[in-house]
């Protein structure tokens, strides 16, 4: 790690960590195989930072700051009281098709058929367009969009990734069963665990229905 540097980015200390434990797990291996202990270490502390490595490593990455899941699908919690009205939400930009399945304040999961990360769109209507017209236009075999999802705040929109999602970001996903990542407000104990994550979920989105 100290010879990454102090500007080196989360995956470069990811990487640095990774290549240490498989180099580590092999010396361990090693000596086991040849009934010796590795130097410094008795035989018990071997076999204690062996299972570390093979078995709790990404519970130690996440420890340490360094573990970003793939991808992530969370539990939908709403503590809303029951028969409450919902109040409608004034969203901007003209107004969106029914096929749109609009709905504020959530995150759905699925694959990425289009990243918002470098595909920005002036308003919710014209992120799921972009999804419609993307599922007309896809070659056989490859994914169709059925999910959009739109960051419609000027301040960006939290994420656990490691990006800094911006406004307007519209990404087109896809998946066979659609699942929620959040739905309305982050949970307590989730932002006690992501302290940086706000009380309501930002994005917006919506399945397609055609």
């Amino acid at each position: 790690m100290r010879d990454l540097g102090e500007n080196s980015n989360t995956t470069e200390q990811r990487e640095a960590l990774e290549s240490w434990r498989l180099e580590k797990l092999k010396d361990i291996r090693s000596a086991s195989a040849q009934n010796l202990s590795m130097p410094d270490l008795s035989n018990e502390e071997s076999r204690m930072l062996k299972r570390a490595l093979e078995l709790n490593w990404r519970m130690l990455m996440e420890d340490i700051g360094l573990w970003i899941p793939v991808s992530v699908w969370h539990t939908e919690h709403n503590d809303k009281p029951e028969n409450e009205p919902e109040e409608e939400e004034i969203i901007a930009g003209p107004p969106l098709p029914p096929e749109c399945n609009a709905q504020v304040h959530t995150d759905y999961g699925g694959a990425a058929v289009r990243w918002g990360l470098t595909h920005h769109k002036e308003s919710a209507a014209d992120c799921c367009q972009a999804c419609l017209d993307q599922a007309k236009r896809a070659r056989p075999g490859a994914l169709k969009c059925n999910i959009w999802v739109y960051c419609p705040s000027e301040y960006g929109c939290y994420s656990p990734d490691k990006y800094e999602h911006k406004h307007q970001e519209c990404w087109l996903k896809q998946a066979d069963h659609p699942k929620l990542n959040f739905k309305d407000r982050y949970s307590e104990t989730y932002r006690d665990a992501h302290p940086s994550a706000p009380v309501v979920v930002p994005w917006m989105s919506g399945v397609i229905t055609v």
